[in-house]
């Protein structure tokens, strides 16, 4: 049996230790590891960094759970409602406890992240200069172009302990096939010291070998390899199931209190244990109506020799 494929139990047992340093939802608004995040959610752990562009509604449940001590990040929310009410409660009340929040801008963060992924301390860049963003900035610094003397703003790499990634399908090995919008999950999964993969379904070693141009994270990367189908609902999983912006919604609308948030925790995340239960929950007429319909195949690539 291979020993990377894990349950997701098993892989948030084994990799997510307290303290650590997590980037996820690196593809923005789709494929986010929502099922890894209930299952810290549900281990308890505590204290983590959280690293990530947008993040959706993860960051700010797990910011609501008590995980999290920081958060190094572009945004965090409800992309489609705007405010994220645990991630306001935290930073404006200290609840459930204060934490500390290191901004960055979309690009700043793909370019640390791709920074670590290269082997260097920092990337140069022009880019938010003219803001107020490095204003006492650990991770930013101005310097001047050792060739043109013209300033310039360092970025410093940032190494997560791990990457959480959700892909469409991989072998056993982890060797992934990610399309659609991959954001940064590429530099995410080389700058991270290990990686957990949670994919809709395993597949043979030859569906990765017949298209490898769509292999965006190879399997010697890969720690733990989770099959887990449904697992970044409610974002959207391009080719598999669309975005519940129902569930968005009604998350929205039921967590703007505190007590209304833990009643959401409890039915949705504490009070089951696995997918499969929470695709019940879910119902199997919703389940159907977010289901891909229509299909959109890419032509075939001829990689004879």
């Amino acid at each position: 049996m291979n020993r990377k494929i894990l349950s997701m139990q098993e892989a948030i047992a084994q990799f997510v230790r307290d303290g650590m340093s997590i980037v996820a939802g690196t593809a923005l608004e789709s494929l986010i590891p929502f099922s890894a995040g209930h299952e810290i959610i549900r281990q308890g752990r505590r204290d983590l960094t959280l690293i990530g562009p947008i993040s959706d509604i993860l960051f700010d449940l797990l910011i609501g759970a008590g995980c999290v001590r920081k958060v190094v990040a572009a945004w965090v929310g409800n992309v489609m409602m705007g405010s994220g009410y645990n991630f306001r409660r935290a930073v404006e009340e200290g609840i459930p406890h204060p934490i500390d929040v290191e901004d960055h801008s979309n690009f700043t963060i793909a370019l640390a992240l791709h920074a670590a992924a290269l082997g260097v301390p920092y990337l140069p860049t022009k880019t938010a200069l003219g803001s107020d963003l490095p204003v006492n900035h650990p991770g930013m610094k101005e310097i001047c172009c050792p060739f043109t003397g013209e300033k310039l703003l360092a970025v410093q790499a940032i190494h997560p302990d791990i990457a959480i990634i959700q892909v469409q399908r991989c072998d056993p090995e982890g060797n992934a096939h990610i399309w659609g919008n991959t954001g940064i999950t590429g530099d995410a999964a080389r700058a991270s010291r290990s990686l957990i993969l949670v994919t809709e379904e395993i597949v043979s070693p030859d569906v990765i070998r017949s298209d490898p141009n769509r292999t965006l994270i190879p399997g010697f990367l890969v720690s733990a390899v989770v099959e887990e189908p449904w697992g970044a609902h409610p974002s959207p999983v391009q080719g598999y199931y669309n975005r519940d912006h129902g569930f968005y919604r009604d998350y929205h609308e039921e967590t703007k209190t505190l007590e209304g948030f833990q009643k959401w925790l409890n039915r949705w995340v504490k009070g089951i244990k696995t997918r499969h239960s929470y695709l019940q929950l879910l119902g199997e007429d919703r389940i159907q109506e977010l289901k891909v319909k229509k299909e959109a195949l890419s032509a075939p690539a001829n990689f004879g020799y």
